[in-house]
């Protein structure tokens, strides 16, 4: 069954698209038409919110809450992408750990080239910290582009003088800018949704002329790991980013960084959105995840410190539901 699984999500990823280059515009439509098929569980809610200066969503489970937030970075490489087409994923881990969780709407290249999404992240998790949160029990996660934001947010809050989260859980994360790895010519063409053409087209927008090789944007090629915390990075071997997982996870190795390194066989860019019945592996794979995070996000301490930034819903501006998908 899990072959043909697979086998059929590959096909569907391999629909053909228009030749060529296409715009922004295309590329957000056609992403969240995608997403917009996944399977979002129906035993959590969802609010609007806000969230360090950013619109958020905040997703909790409906019963058997506990003490632990999961701030969640969203995919799309750095171009498209948002809090709801991440909804199949962050409600996933919410309903698997019982923990809530934030999704921040960061800001999108072209328009916002780096370092502004990763400002807007690192911002939002200022304001879960001054919200009065431990570090303890909070945790990053995040999916492609923003696997890579769970790596780089936290490089930015130690450089920042922020301590860590307890955890950091990265699904298929981009960690190259300089398109280095050998798998982005090998996996060309078994990947069944990137060509190396099309992620150095998105990668140039959100690039915008600056030096690829800085830490914060290619983690997996210069950057000292040297006291992170825990790290869970999932990949598929079909696919031409594979190599950003397995330098990152020898760079924290070699740094001194618990890291598990969990690779599955024949599987897709990010194939744990497929989770809800659609893939067998996607839902073992999240819940491999859910363990990891449940072992390592503890119950929160008030640290004392307090915002006027904490992390809230803006009233008149709040709706919930149970399950389902919300439109952007």
């Amino acid at each position: 069954m899990s072959k043909e699984q697979l086998a059929k999500i590959d096909a569907i990823l391999r629909q053909p698209r228009p030749e060529g280059p296409r715009s922004v515009e295309e590329l957000r439509a056609g992403f969240r038409a995608l997403m917009d098929t996944m399977i979002v569980p129906d035993d959590v809610r969802t609010t609007q919110t806000a969230l360090g200066g950013r619109p958020a969503l905040h997703v909790t489970p409906d019963q058997s809450a506990r003490p632990g937030t999961i701030l969640y970075f969203h995919g799309g490489g750095f171009v498209f992408g948002s809090p709801e087409t991440a909804l199949s994923l962050t409600a996933q881990l919410v309903s698997k750990t019982g923990f809530d969780s934030y999704s921040v709407d960061y800001r999108l290249a072209p328009e916002h080239p780096f370092p502004a999404g990763l400002e807007d992240n690192l911002n939002a998790y200022r304001a879960l910290l001054d919200s009065g949160l431990d570090p303890s029990a909070i945790a990053f996660a995040g999916d492609s582009a923003g696997g890579g934001y769970a790596v780089t947010t936290a490089l930015a809050a130690r450089d920042a003088g922020l301590p860590l989260p307890a955890v950091i859980v990265a699904f298929s994360p981009g960690l190259d800018a300089t398109r280095t790895g050998e798998s982005m010519t090998t996996k060309d063409g078994i990947d069944p949704i990137f060509t190396r053409a099309a992620v150095l087209h998105t990668g140039a927008m959100y690039l915008a002329g600056q030096d690829p090789e800085q830490p914060l944007l290619s983690p997996a090629v210069s950057a000292d790991l040297t006291g992170f915390p825990p790290l869970l990075i999932q990949v598929g071997t079909n696919e031409i980013l594979l190599d950003d997982s397995t330098r990152l996870a020898a760079r924290a190795r070699d740094a001194g960084v618990d890291v598990i390194l969990d690779i599955t066989a024949d599987a897709p860019h990010v194939f744990q959105a497929f989770a809800g019945g659609l893939l067998d592996e996607a839902d073992q794979a999240l819940d491999r995840a859910a363990l990891f995070l449940s072992q390592h996000v503890r119950s929160p301490v008030s640290t004392g410190r307090k915002s006027a930034e904490t992390p809230r819903v803006e009233e008149g501006d709040a709706t919930a539901r149970s399950g389902g998908r919300q439109t952007e």
